[in-house]
Parts: C-alpha cells; sequence; structure tokens
C-alpha cells in the first residue's frame, strides 16, 4: 500500500455527516453524535474563569462547537452490534483526521473492531472555523511576531493555540479536563448498551498517540467508576512525563507559548499557594487533577505514579522513535520508572527522515516501500496488542 495514495484516497471520501462504505475494504465509517453532559457544571465553572482575548472575543463555555459535536467510526460492514472498540487519540493541535485515516482502517482491518475516532476538547471539528483559516490568521501571525520579539515559529497553523495558551496557560489543564469527562462520558455510553453500535460491557481498549497519549495516561490512573479496569493502553510517540516534553514546532505552538505553558505548570500550578491557580476550591484535590500532577514532573507522587505503572505493566504497551524530540525516550522512563519500563517501553528508529509530528512522511525521499514496512511494523504491534 502506497500511504500517501490511500491517506488521499480517504481524505476525499471522509465526512461527518453521512455513512461511507469503503469499496476496497470490508469496513465502513459511521458519524455519531456526541452532545457533552458529563461534568458540565464543574466544566462550565472552569471555562467561567478565563478571560476572552482580542484573538477569540467568545468565552470558552459559549463555543458551542465543542459542546455539540460529530465523530466517525471505522467499523466493519454492515455490523449492526458490535462488542470491541479501539478508542484513537490524536496530537495537540490538530485540525483533521487525515493522516490518522490508513491509522484507523488498518487497526479495524487487522483486528475486527470498531475504531472511534475522537477528537478532544478544542480540536478538529470542535473549534470555530477561523481558528484554522489561512486567510483570517496570517494578520495574527504579523501580530504575534510584532508582540513577541525573536519569535521564529510562528504559523497560521499555530497561531489560534499559541495566542490561547499564551493569554491563559490554565487553558491546557482545563480542556484536558473537559476531555476526561467527555472520555468518561463515551465510556459509559459504550458499557451501559447506549451507544447504537455497542453491546453492553464492550471492551474498550486505547491506541493514542502524542497529546492524546498523555491525556489517556492520566484518564488511566484517574479510571473515573472503574471503567478501565480491563483497558488496554497502546502509545506511539507519547507517554512523557510533562517536563520533558517540548510543544514548540511551527505545527504545534510557538517557542513563547509552550514558554509559557510549561511555566506554569512546572512551577505555579503545582503551588500549594491557590492564588497562583485560579481553580474553583472545591475541585482542587478531586482524583482527575490527583492524577494530572502524577504526569508533571518525575518528583511529584513518584511512588504513585510508578507503581500505577508496575500494576498495570501487561496492559500497557510505548513506542517511542529515536529521534523524536517533542515526546523523547528519556521522557516516558521518567514516567514509567525503572520496575516495568523494560516491559512496557520501547524505542524504535526508522530509516529515513521523520519527525514526532510526521512518522510516516512522504516528501523526505523514503520510498513507498520502506514507508508501508515502517508503518506496518508499528500497526501490526498495536493490533496484536489490543
Amino acid at each position: 500500500m502506497d500511504i500517501s495514495t490511500r491517506t488521499k484516497q480517504l481524505k476525499a471520501i471522509f465526512s461527518y455527516d453521512k455513512k461511507i462504505i469503503l469499496e476496497d475494504q470490508p469496513l465502513e465509517i459511521r458519524p455519531y453524535h456526541f452532545i457533552q453532559d458529563m461534568g458540565i457544571k464543574e466544566i462550565e465553572q472552569f471555562q467561567q474563569l478565563i478571560p476572552t482575548s482580542e484573538f477569540c472575543s467568545i468565552p470558552d463555555n459559549s463555543i458551542q462547537e465543542n459542546k455539540n459535536f460529530s465523530y466517525t467510526i471505522f467499523t466493519p460492514k454492515g455490523s449492526r452490534k458490535t462488542n470491541q472498540a479501539i478508542l484513537l487519540l490524536h496530537g495537540l493541535n490538530e485540525r483533521n483526521w487525515d493522516k490518522y485515516l490508513t491509522w484507523a482502517e488498518y487497526l479495524s482491518s487487522a483486528t475486527g473492531k470498531a475504531v472511534i475516532l475522537f477528537p478532544i476538547a478544542f480540536h478538529m471539528n470542535r473549534t470555530p472555523c477561523n481558528w484554522y483559516n489561512p486567510r483570517a490568521l496570517m494578520s495574527w501571525v504579523a501580530r504575534r511576531k510584532q508582540e513577541v520579539k525573536h519569535l521564529d515559529n510562528s504559523t497560521f497553523v499555530n497561531v489560534a493555540l499559541s495566542y490561547r495558551l499564551s493569554d491563559t496557560p490554565l487553558r491546557f489543564y482545563i480542556s484536558g479536563k473537559e476531555s476526561m469527562f467527555n472520555l468518561w462520558q463515551l465510556f459509559r455510553e459504550i458499557k451501559n448498551g447506549q451507544h447504537p453500535l455497542f453491546e453492553k460491557e464492550s471492551s474498550i481498549n486505547i491506541f493514542a498517540y502524542s497529546i492524546g497519549a498523555f491525556l489517556s495516561q492520566i484518564l488511566m490512573i484517574a479510571n473515573p467508576e472503574h471503567l478501565l479496569d480491563d483497558c488496554k493502553l497502546f502509545l506511539f510517540c507519547g507517554g512523557s512525563i510533562f517536563s520533558q516534553m517540548d510543544g514548540s514546532a511551527r505545527d504545534i505552538m510557538d517557542q513563547e507559548a509552550y514558554r509559557r505553558v510549561k511555566d506554569y505548570f512546572l512551577n505555579d500550578f503545582m503551588t500549594k499557594n491557590d492564588g497562583h491557580r485560579m481553580l474553583p476550591v472545591l475541585y482542587e484535590e478531586d482524583f482527575m487533577e490527583k492524577a494530572f500532577k502524577a504526569m508533571i514532573r518525575p518528583e511529584i507522587m513518584k511512588n504513585y505514579r510508578e507503581s500505577f505503572f508496575e500494576q498495570i505493566q501487561d496492559r500497557i504497551r510505548i513506542v517511542t522513535l529515536k529521534k523524536d524530540t517533542v515526546m523523547p525516550t528519556q521522557g516516558v522512563i521518567q514516567a514509567l520508572g525503572p520496575k516495568c519500563v523494560d516491559t512496557i517501553l520501547e524505542e524504535l528508529d526508522f530509516p529515513y527522515e521523520y519527525s514526532h509530528q510526521n512518522p510516516f512522511p512522504t516528501n523526505t525521499g523514503a520510498t513507498p516501500k520502506m514507508l508501508y514496512q515502517s508503518f506496518t511494523d508499528i500497526f501490526n504491534r498495536v493490533a496484536d496488542f489490543l
């Protein structure tokens, strides 16, 4: 398979609005609708703390696209109900599912399971369209470069996220918590038999990439209502402790935004001086925040975090890439601890130039055969485990 060609083919037919039957695969892509229900009051209380900015004058809690949205599922053709799901979680600052379509197709075909493409809060189709419109954003890029001296990696791709997180770094946590509530709701709907595609008590495993890996680790640690007691987790290009991540990139966020985010969470967020954090007192030490804190710095809650990964080492696998500087292997080692790292973690390298954001690039001289071999090497591991 030529990954580039197949990606273009799937991109051309992908839809949030109608079922797509794949003519050359025993699969179809079904759209579903999600209306945020769980944790509404908590999310509203958090988002009301965030002031609006010039970039977006609409308060976060009034952005309807984020509350009411469509998502899609790759599933075997004609299946009315199934009892096995793989949840696929994407990376930071993603606006479309293009590169994930071949990932989902391969996993669904190889496992026979339904693969759920679920968007993180304020990502994919959960934002106003002008957040990813190049014409609307170029003036903001110019303005950003004027406001921040020596800023050389501001682009129309990262300017929306960069402005939002520079204004209020706490958004990173609040959006993550909103995503946690959304996934909690999705897991509950599936487990209770309320989802139209899944039988009651269906199994749900997770394949997560980049910041989706970080979110899934926190979700596994928090384990709301014990819904993830039997969940298996496979992480690709992810799994690092927060302090070792580097999100400064032309397609993620600019270096000034990431400097502010990193400084806030490594310092102010972790302090006991509540005046720094702006969080509602009622939710300061809830189980989701505790799980998040455990993944910030290696020395914080070290025993709690490492003992958790030791306990679930049979249910988690992580593959990192040697040249990945966004989610480096060393950061994953610090997250896991020494007792289970050899069981869980494997570092690989590809015989071509690649990046964290694009592990299977079509423009760096790698042949289609070489890319497909690397692609199947990863996704056969995922399929075998999940």
